[in-house]
């Protein structure tokens, strides 16, 4: 019993050790990077050298207006994601639900086609994408970005696959006490898939937010720049110096952190609920 109980507390020293070391690997980088942004002089290349200063100026020379655009690209990146979020939401749960839940022919050959999108590279699209972009006057405007990623493949199959795991029960007594199906999406299914729709309002964020070539493709006023944008422009006017890219670096990667933190408690639940069905 006492080898069997030392058996236990030793494998969990090792996975929780095996866990840490993995963690401070993936955390490298960025911890490199932020000790980067906070401090004035030193060797860039040093976790922590010896002769740095640990300041703020570095941000509050990033986020001066005279120097640069961070604080218009924050808002401009903020209007795109907001945008493309409740797109990809309402947009992919009004697509999802009935692949979902009704029964009619061809819905395996569109679910078909909706999953072979995902199979397309963007650099093949890119180009008669930014042709119908030009067709509808939203060559340089923040709709030009929002357009194109308002809905997705990905967001329509992960809300299909968790309207899956609704039971039909619950369905089919809505539509016994006289619910249209208008009703029974927005009442019923689609605020018990809440967890799956967080989940996928964090994949939206991080892509919108960090989304870098189609914006470049579209945008040309600098007043219109996203952050990614924003950052790619400073490492020109920063180049001598690396600690302020660091700090426009670690502004820009913030919100995705806190929108993870925030959303975190849904996100497992919405990655496991479409495992599973009935």
């Amino acid at each position: 019993m006492q080898d069997s109980k030392i058996k236990n507390d030793l494998k969990i020293i090792v996975t929780y050790t095996v866990l840490l070391l993995i963690m401070l690997l993936l955390a490298g980088p960025f911890l490199w990077l932020a000790s980067v942004s906070v401090r004035e002089g030193g060797d860039v290349y040093r976790l922590i050298p010896e002769e740095a200063v640990f300041t703020l100026d570095n941000f509050r020379h990033v986020l001066d207006t005279d120097v640069t655009n961070m604080g218009r690209a924050y808002i401009n990146s903020i209007i795109v994601a907001v945008f493309m979020i409740a797109g990809n939401i309402l947009l992919a749960s009004l697509a999802a639900y009935p692949l979902a839940r009704f029964k009619f022919r061809g819905r395996n050959v569109i679910l078909f086609f909706v999953l072979s999108t995902l199979m397309v590279p963007f650099q093949l699209t890119m180009i008669p994408l930014y042709d119908v972009v030009g067709f509808f006057g939203l060559h340089d405007s923040l709709m030009g970005v929002i357009v194109p990623g308002i809905i997705s493949g990905f967001g329509i199959f992960l809300l299909r696959q968790s309207y899956l795991t609704i039971p039909r029960d619950l369905h089919e007594s809505a539509r016994i006490d006289g619910a249209g199906e208008f009703r029974i999406w927005w009442q019923i299914m689609f605020p018990l898939i809440k967890p799956t729709t967080a989940t996928l309002a964090i994949f939206v964020f991080v892509f919108s937010w960090g989304n870098f070539l189609w914006p470049l493709i579209v945008l040309h006023s600098e007043e219109k720049f996203t952050v990614p944008l924003e950052v790619q422009r400073l490492m020109g006017t920063f180049s001598a110096d690396f600690h302020y890219l660091a700090a426009a670096s670690v502004v820009s990667i913030l919100p995705v952190i806190i929108m993870f933190l925030f959303l975190q408690r849904y996100f497992i639940e919405g990655i496991m609920a479409g495992s599973l069905k009935n």
